[in-house]
């Protein structure tokens, strides 16, 4: 019998709210050079001399304020989720957790998948559209790790889910959930932004795969799911004709910039306040790009934007919370990870390694 192991990767978390230990966690995200890509020795200067020294104690005191009794938010729904997938299979399927950056750690991940003797292993990164920084930081990790092992087993990525169609209805089901109680006046979506050169740097031949502006990435359509951007706004689209939303009533922007460079746009932070300027006053706030709540879902944009959309004559302001562990998300990966598995719709094909619940057929929530 052939033997699968599946390793489920957050972006990371620190160890604990203190400010050293938050301090190694910037460190070693930000020394990644998918992250910030400047020549090494630019990149540790800036990283150790500047921003960690000076981010450290602030970033410290926002984790302290989220920090749950069981750990970080990030790391407690992400054993939740793994402990709920692993339900899902037999024996001969070993589902772990890991982080990119500190702990659990892909390092120790992918080891106790080694020691299980696996013959296959699926990598599933909890970030629906793909970008260099994360989901392909993740796979240069797991690459640069099993190049050591004597054995390399078969190895398989999910690159991108952005547009399937059961994590589309999960957002689109939460979101509905928050019109019908908060009913709004407009809907922002809010993904994490990246460096415009990120999308630039896509296309070795030098030449910008993105144009930056509208709605569409200009030479995007035949790599879509590998252009951000252009993902992002894919995403938005089709949640937003699952909940029958008129064009004017939504609008797609991009936080957590960092640094002078242009990162792409339409800014979250000038889109709040463009939008209270324009009369709206009640807001709902959605951010897709994270599937499991955090310090930018819960702190920058449950605070920090809702004071800046007050501030500008907003009188209502919510934000739909992430997939966290919740069900239904559980079922749309365990349907993901079961497609790259090679498992039939009726699990005809591996029918002893796979428990099907009886509701896999509504998996998807209703229409």
């Amino acid at each position: 019998m052939k033997r699968t192991g599946i390793l489920v990767v957050n972006l990371g978390t620190p160890d604990s709210p203190t400010s050293k230990d938050v301090g190694v966690y910037l460190r070693e995200f930000l020394m990644d050079g998918r992250v910030i890509d400047i020549p090494f020795w630019k990149r540790w200067l800036l990283v150790n001399l500047i921003i960690v020294p000076f981010r450290a104690p602030k970033v410290s005191l926002e984790y302290q304020k989220l920090w749950l009794d069981e750990g970080s938010p990030l790391l407690v729904y992400g054993k939740a989720l793994v402990k709920k997938l692993a339900g899902y299979f037999s024996d001969d399927v070993t589902v772990e957790l890991a982080m990119r950056y500190q702990n659990p750690s892909i390092d120790v991940g992918l080891q106790k998948l080694r020691k299980a003797q696996v013959d296959e292993i699926i990598i599933f990164p909890l970030f629906p559209q793909y970008a260099s920084a994360t989901t392909g930081s993740i796979a240069e990790k797991v690459m640069t790790i099993v190049q050591r092992w004597n054995v390399i087993p078969s190895i398989q990525f999910v690159n991108s889910y952005h547009n399937n169609e059961q994590y589309i209805q999960n957002f689109a089901d939460k979101i509905k959930q928050d019109m019908l109680i908060n009913e709004p006046d407009h809907i922002l979506f809010s993904y994490h932004g990246i460096p415009e050169r990120h999308l630039d740097n896509m296309n070795e031949a030098g030449t910008a795969w993105c144009s930056h502006t509208g709605n569409k990435c200009a030479f995007c359509s035949a790599r879509k799911p590998y252009c951000y951007r252009s993902a992002c706004f894919e995403t938005t689209d089709l949640i937003a004709k699952k909940l029958g939303l008129d064009e004017v009533k939504y609008t797609t922007s991009f936080q957590s910039r960092l640094g002078k460079d242009p990162w792409i746009k339409p800014y979250t932070d000038a889109t709040i306040q463009e939008l209270a300027e324009k009369g709206n006053s009640k807001l709902l706030v959605v951010s897709p790009s994270f599937v499991a709540d955090c310090l930018e879902t819960t702190l920058e944009i449950g605070e920090q934007y809702r004071d800046l959309f007050m501030e500008f004559g907003g009188t209502e302001f919510h934000f739909t919370e992430s997939l966290n562990a919740d069900d239904n998300w559980v079922r749309t990966v365990y349907a993901l990870i079961s497609e790259k598995m090679g498992v039939s719709p009726d699990g005809s094909d591996t029918a002893k390694r796979i428990r099907f619940p009886s509701d896999l057929n509504q998996m998807a929530g209703p229409n």
